[in-house]
C-alpha cells in the first residue's frame, strides 16, 4: 500500500499537476523570469528617482528568508520605520498631505516580496518621475494605465501595478 501511494501520490499526481501547470500556465509555472532581471512575482528594490518605488520590505527583497518585521503595532522601532519612510516618500514625491499615501508605501508586506503596487501609489511617483527623466507626465500616465492590472475575480484586492514591468515600460520610453 504504501509503494502504491508514494507512486501514485509522489510520481503520477506530480506529473499530472506539472504537465497541466506546463500546458496552461508555462510563464507562472517557470516562475515568470524576465531574463537577466528577476521574476516579474517577486518584488525588488528600486532606489532611483527614475524609478518606480515598490512597496518597504523588513528582509531587503531577499526571497530566502521571506517574512515580515513582526513588530506589534505598538513598537517604538515599527513607529520610528514607518515614519522615517512615510517621510522619505513625501518629501521626495512632492507630497503635502500624508495621508494621501497609501499604506503599502509605508508598511512592508507579510511575506516582504510583493511586487505590485496600487494605482494611488503609481500615481503618487509621477511628477518626482518626470523630473528625474526629463519627460512628459502624460507619458508615465499612458504606462501606468496600460498595465494596471483588475481585482483578481473582479471582486478582491484593488487594481494594481506590477512595479517591475512597469519600469521596465519607463525604459522603453526614455530610449
Amino acid at each position: 500500500m504504501l509503494l502504491l501511494m508514494t507512486i501514485l501520490t509522489g510520481i503520477l499526481y506530480t506529473l499530472l499537476i506539472t504537465g497541466i501547470a506546463q500546458l496552461f500556465f508555462p510563464t507562472k509555472a517557470n516562475g515568470s523570469f524576465i531574463q537577466n532581471i528577476g521574476s516579474e512575482l517577486i518584488g525588488q528594490k528600486f532606489v532611483s528617482d527614475k524609478y518606480f518605488w515598490s512597496r518597504p520590505s523588513a528582509i531587503n527583497y531577499n526571497p530566502l528568508p521571506s517574512g515580515g518585521t513582526n513588530y506589534s503595532m505598538t513598537s517604538k522601532k515599527l513607529r520610528d520605520t514607518t515614519f522615517s519612510i512615510e517621510n522619505n516618500f513625501a518629501s521626495k514625491n512632492m507630497i503635502y498631505n500624508k495621508s494621501e499615501i497609501p499604506n503599502e508605501m509605508i508598511f512592508s508586506s507579510a511575506s516582504g516580496l510583493d511586487p505590485h503596487i496600487s494605482v494611488q501609489a503609481a500615481k503618487l511617483q509621477i511628477k518626482r518621475i518626470a523630473k528625474a527623466r526629463n519627460i512628459d507626465e502624460t507619458k508615465i500616465q499612458e504606462i501606468i494605465t496600460k498595465l494596471k492590472e483588475p481585482r483578481q475575480f473582479f471582486v478582491l484586492g484593488e487594481e494594481r501595478i506590477n512595479v517591475l514591468l512597469l519600469n521596465l515600460s519607463l525604459d522603453k520610453i526614455s530610449k
